[in-house]
């Protein structure tokens, strides 16, 4: 098996109504959870890699450990950039080797965001890499992505068949609700699904068939690990993600790939507080990442039963 683009597993998402998870990675522990339990699975996965993550890690750092849990799993995996800001990070990571890139312009006008993305397209295409890019605004807070309440907007059906036509590019992210880091929303949880349902058809009468639409912000926020870390010395009050059902019906339409960094952070946070809340005399790292990486496993295997759907697309 080996480094793939999302091309084939999004036609197949499509066409299934399912979506594919897209777990931000930073470390060895996080890697081998999310891919060993997409092994268990037998689940397509993405992983993404953040500018944050690239300088924590290191793109060729990154991606030698994508390869060795190839290695291990025997599962096609797309290593993706999630977020990326400038040309030059593109460039960096394919000439890494990773599969598919993410520029996120969507804080340029919509004509500079067109430009920018549709030269990124250029780029990549000519070396056989695909390419999301993102129209629309979340709110929330991610790595270096921060967005105030009051400067989130939704993504515009009409922007959205045009910025497709103009860009060439694979995936779009859109805006419909969801937002980055654990607090997403201060209410009650709302998706605006007209919006996603519109766009779908407005593309679909222009010729793209199947388009995939990607949700990013979109972590359920288990209740779980929010408790773990709250009992063993964390403060992580009022903490809300998106409802699971809500997830699940977005996959079932034209959301092929739905990002989740914040569920991994707060089950492994919450699985390492833990262990040192209950054996303080602990500090062998392999008696707390070990429990980390396992939570990690578990709950990928959650969230594809559960929200993506995913469970044998690999057949």
């Amino acid at each position: 098996m080996a480094l793939v683009t999302t091309k084939e597993m999004f036609k197949k998402a499509f066409e299934g109504k399912y979506a594919i998870g897209a777990f931000n990675i930073n470390n060895l522990e996080i890697i081998q959870g999310v891919v060993r339990g997409c092994k268990t699975k037998n689940s397509a996965v993405i992983l993404q890699v953040s500018k944050g993550a690239l300088g924590y890690a290191g793109a060729e750092y990154l991606k030698k450990m994508v390869e060795a849990a190839i290695d291990e799993t025997g599962i096609d995996i797309a290593l993706h950039l999630d977020h990326g800001p400038d040309f030059e990070t593109v460039k960096e990571v394919i000439a890494a080797g990773f599969t598919s890139v993410m520029f996120d312009g969507s804080h340029y006008s919509f004509e500079e965001n067109i430009a920018k993305t549709k030269e990124i397209v250029d780029y990549a295409h000519e070396r056989g890499v695909v390419v999301e890019a993102e129209l629309g605004r979340l709110a929330g807070v991610e790595d270096d992505v921060k967005v105030a309440d009051h400067e989130a907007i939704y993504t515009d059906p009409n922007e959205a068949l045009e910025f497709v036509k103009r860009t060439g590019v694979d995936s779009l992210a859109i805006a419909i609700g969801t937002s980055h880091g654990a607090y997403k929303f201060k209410g009650e949880a709302k998706l605006r699904f007209d919006i996603l349902q519109e766009i779908t058809e407005k593309l679909e009468a222009a010729g793209f068939h199947n388009y995939p639409i990607v949700l990013h912000g979109a972590s359920a926020v288990d209740a779980k690990f929010v408790q773990m870390c709250n009992d063993f010395g964390g403060d992580i009050a009022g903490a809300k993600g998106v409802p699971a059902e809500m997830l699940r019906k977005a996959s079932s339409m034209a959301v092929c790939k739905i990002n989740m960094d914040t569920d991994l952070r707060l089950a492994m946070t919450g699985s390492i507080r833990k262990v040192f809340g209950e054996k303080p005399k602990e500090f062998d790292p392999r008696k707390y990442l070990g429990p980390a990486r396992d939570a990690i496993e578990k709950l990928v295997e959650d969230k594809i039963d559960n929200i993506l759907g995913s469970e044998n697309s690999l057949k």
